[in-house]
């Protein structure tokens, strides 16, 4: 019998300032800020006595822990966010999710406010 792979997802939000100092002129090089949505996939089979891919609970504690670090801040005083596109933003939550979550396959962060997001596949 083959193995059935499931995809759990959570999501939080964080609201923060930033600006890319080697943007293109305009308003990508001024301080500005945005809110924030980021989620955060667990792909596995489902295992255990409980029959899940990894507790949904941890999972929505340690992206909400991590979506604190940033809430309210300047996202380029954060190392690894010197210039925090979007692309940056999803490596440093995949950076720092992975080791809790082996089976992390994908990162969203987006800007709904503007309709922008970008997604990083890990798996």
């Amino acid at each position: 019998m083959s193995s059935t792979t499931f995809e759990i997802t959570k999501a939080a939000t964080f609201d923060a300032a930033h600006h890319l100092p080697a943007g293109p002129a305009g308003p990508y090089t001024r301080l500005h800020g945005h809110s924030f949505r980021v989620e955060a996939t667990v792909r596995g089979e489902a295992l255990g006595a409980v029959g899940w891919v990894a507790d949904l609970g941890d999972l929505d504690r340690a992206l909400r822990l991590v979506a604190g670090e940033l809430d309210h801040g300047l996202l380029n005083e954060k190392p690894g966010l010197e210039s925090p596109t979007l692309e940056h933003i999803c490596l440093w939550f995949a950076e720092r999710l992975k080791p809790d979550f082996p089976g992390l396959s994908r990162i969203v962060v987006s800007r709904p406010t503007v309709g922008e997001s970008c997604a990083l596949n890990l798996s």
